[in-house]
């Protein structure tokens, strides 16, 4: 049987499940996510649409599109936010923190030429993102 691991939004009006393995985790340092998440930097776990399901409160969810790249989802309740589509690689982001019981396990930095919060690790920091999300897949130093 394959993993299953439920999450929420803050007030629990909205819950996920995820299937299976991740596609990836990591941090994302961009502007955009630091504002979205009110933090200095987003823990994200990526997964293939057919892995994630809302499993109650789907009429709550809300989206907002800042730009063409992410389709931010959150509960229109409690503003808890839920999960991001990415259109582009085709991934749902599911926020690490929305998730507890997945193992969260980063594999990398993303855009760390942004970061205001340097996180010294060990692990890749991509300029922006991987070759194959249409980044550069050029690292910075960490």
């Amino acid at each position: 049987m394959a993993d299953t691991h439920t999450g929420q939004c803050y007030c629990g009006a909205v819950e996920i499940e995820v299937t299976g393995a991740p596609a990836g985790m990591g941090y994302c340092h961009c502007e955009s996510c630091r504002h979205h998440s009110a933090g200095p930097v987003n823990a994200f776990t990526l997964w293939d649409p057919g892995a994630v399901r809302v499993t109650k409160g789907e009429e709550h969810i809300r989206q907002y599109n800042k730009t063409v790249n992410s389709d931010r989802k959150s509960c229109a309740l409690c503003g808890g936010h839920v999960m991001a589509g990415h259109p582009g690689p085709g991934l749902i982001d599911v926020y690490a923190a929305v998730i507890p019981s997945a193992a969260f396990t980063p594999g990398l930095h993303v855009n760390y030429a942004e970061t205001v919060l340097p996180i010294k690790d060990g692990l890749p920091t991509m300029g922006n993102f991987p070759s194959e999300f249409g980044g550069s897949g050029e690292l910075v130093p960490e």
